[in-house]
């Protein structure tokens, strides 16, 4: 806990979720709950394509939907990082159909995708939001916020936010996440550690929700090798979906900040790069927090230091030295979990580090940016 006397501030929760069901099975009896709690008729199910096609995910959910007489159509062309010809194609599906209400299956693309086309919608049509039920697959918590990302027709990540967007309910079924590929599952449990630990020292941020991340990422740190170990393990798969809704726990700020510099690094690396955000969360995680025991406000240190002790480790004396030690451990647990790479893996050409390190402080004077250039060059090749 920091030792902080700042301790004003506001909460209150999104304005448009329902409800949160979870559990192995949920799905069954949640999703026609769900729809009626809404007043929802027509469901548009927004997937991707490797969900719809390799798997019966998709397939369970159409199923339910036409038992309750509220299937409308699939439409599985959403790419990685959502890209804006997938959305454009999404909007017509949702009007041809006739729907009222999204159902996303899937990570954060299509969740993501959904918010985008709803956002669409609205301004082409005026009136009322209409809806989205989430149904994530991954842990990467898409579903918990009100801002969404899209790739515009030149490869750069776009960001559109509205507290509408934020879904109207969300249904976490184990189950559903068995056919998730392993390092997609993995890769995204970092993205919901890289929610828990930079919410540490988000701006506008209230303590009792860091009391949540710091729970969050205990139990990432537990369970996720526990689920590398043992995939088919229903029980430890929605524990860490409970680990990633605590990761992101819904919030609607009076004003809108971002995550952290590692969140930042991740959106200048992604839809350019084509590198997944659990990727680039495994990247960049580990050596921000190291970083952040440089740059990093007191108050801030200390909020990142507090975390070893739900970690149950000792402290090392110092809180530059516990934040440092958590960094290690964040590493460590990427290394373990066959998640270590290098941005040369991914073709980042060496000269863009520059560009990439301005872009995500904003602009080259920033105070920071000779060793947030420094860190990116550490982690173009780790060899």
């Amino acid at each position: 806990m920091s030792t902080s006397t700042h301790i004003s501030g506001h909460y209150a929760y999104s304005d448009t979720l329902k409800g949160v069901y979870y559990g192995p099975g949920s799905v069954k009896e949640a999703l026609p709950v769900l729809l009626k709690t809404v007043g929802a008729k027509k469901a548009l199910v927004v997937t991707g394509k490797t969900l719809y096609k390799k798997t019966a995910v998709v397939r369970k959910v159409e199923s339910i939907l036409k038992d309750h007489h509220a299937y409308g159509n699939t439409f599985w062309e959403i790419g990685e990082h959502a890209p804006v010809a997938g959305i454009r194609k999404g909007i017509d599906a949702f009007k041809s159909c006739g729907a009222d209400i999204i159902v996303a299956v899937g990570g954060g693309s299509p969740i993501d995708a959904s918010k985008v086309i709803l956002l669409n919608l609205q301004r082409e049509a005026g009136g009322p939001y209409a809806k989205q039920i989430a149904i994530p697959t991954t842990l990467s918590a898409a579903e918990y916020t009100y801002i969404a990302g899209y790739t515009d027709g030149e490869g750069n990540k776009v960001g559109v936010n509205s507290p509408e967007l934020a879904p109207a309910g969300i249904i976490l079924d184990a189950e559903l996440t068995l056919c998730t590929p392993e390092r997609l599952w993995l890769s995204t449990g970092i993205r919901a550690l890289d929610h828990a630990i930079e919410g540490l020292y988000r701006p506008g941020q209230i303590p009792p929700l860091k009391t949540l991340f710091y729970r969050a990422a205990a139990d990432l740190f537990e369970y996720l090798p526990k689920s590398k170990a043992d995939p088919e393990n229903v029980t430890v798969r929605q524990k860490l979906q409970l680990a990633s809704w605590m990761s992101m726990w819904p919030i609607k700020m009076e004003k809108l900040t971002g995550l952290g510099l590692s969140h930042s690094l991740g959106y200048k690396l992604g839809a350019t790069y084509g590198i997944s955000h659990g990727i680039t969360s495994c990247l960049t995680l580990g050596p921000t927090v190291g970083l952040e025991a440089e740059i990093a406000s007191q108050e801030d240190k200390e909020w990142l230091a507090g975390a070893l002790f739900y970690l149950q480790e000792p402290s090392t004396g110092t809180v530059e030295g516990d934040v440092r030690k958590l960094s290690e451990k964040i590493n460590q647990l990427v290394a373990d979990l066959g998640l270590k790479s290098s941005l040369a893996e991914y073709k980042v050409p060496k000269e863009d580090l520059h560009k990439i390190a301005a872009g995500a402080l904003g602009s080259e004077s920033d105070p920071s940016f000779p060793k947030v250039y420094q860190m990116l060059a550490g982690i173009y090749d780790t060899k």
